[in-house]
């Protein structure tokens, strides 16, 4: 139900107030008084952006999971296809699959992760993350500057980003904790099957039933 999400409700709880208080102020309007039109007009205004933050908030998270402790983001099979080519087969948390042609030594993924302050966690946002690309690494520098550069995206598209948010607004500076990003890159050399993890301190990536990180 669209009620059981913390932030949708916050959202639509604030807009009723909002309106609650627009009449409140309408109906001091006509009794000409205007100490009581004021405070109901400037408490309406403040529901009504309340209710936009929230709102706001919710869709720039949209394709963000919540994360705890320690959580597998995908599962990555790597096949070597040529001299410094591989081929990678992603099936991510949301049921989806992605396919990638990769040049280079090593399989590069890197994420953003953002990090709630304790007072919005009671509207159910706390550390959250999302794959953002996929890229081949070489091995050599050399190689980095002169050779071909791979680089896909794994992130949904959507018009708002928290990210972008993050970087282009104020109003976000209390409610966020930290926002950064994380990555991590594992040789690329044999068909393998890894798990890509996300912990409360960033990305690593793990083989398959090995419980050693790189």
């Amino acid at each position: 139900m669209i009620l059981s999400n913390p932030l949708i409700a916050a959202a639509l709880l604030f807009a009723l107030l909002g309106c609650i208080f627009l009449f409140m102020t309408r109906a001091a309007l006509k009794k000409r008084k205007l100490v009581s039109t004021a405070m109901n007009f400037v408490i309406a205004l403040l529901m009504i952006s309340l209710s936009a933050l929230f709102g706001t908030i919710r869709v720039a998270i949209q394709g963000y999971h919540a994360l705890t402790r320690e959580e597998v983001a995908a599962t990555v099979k790597v096949e070597p296809t040529g001299v410094q080519t591989f081929l990678t087969r992603f099936s991510l948390r949301d049921g989806s699959e992605k396919v990638f042609s990769i040049a280079g030594d090593q399989l590069y993924i890197d994420a953003h992760i953002l990090k709630w302050k304790p007072l919005v966690n009671i509207f159910g946002l706390h550390t959250s993350y999302e794959l953002d690309r996929v890229a081949g690494r070489y091995a050599l520098l050399d190689d980095e500057t002169t050779k071909v550069r791979t680089v896909y995206s794994l992130s949904r598209y959507r018009p708002l980003d928290i990210f972008d948010l993050r970087r282009r607004f104020a109003f976000l500076n209390p409610l966020l904790d930290a926002e950064y990003g994380s990555a991590t890159f594992i040789n690329s050399d044999r068909t393998e099957e890894f798990r890509v993890m996300v912990s409360t301190t960033g990305l690593l990536i793990r083989k398959t039933g090995n419980e050693s990180s790189q």
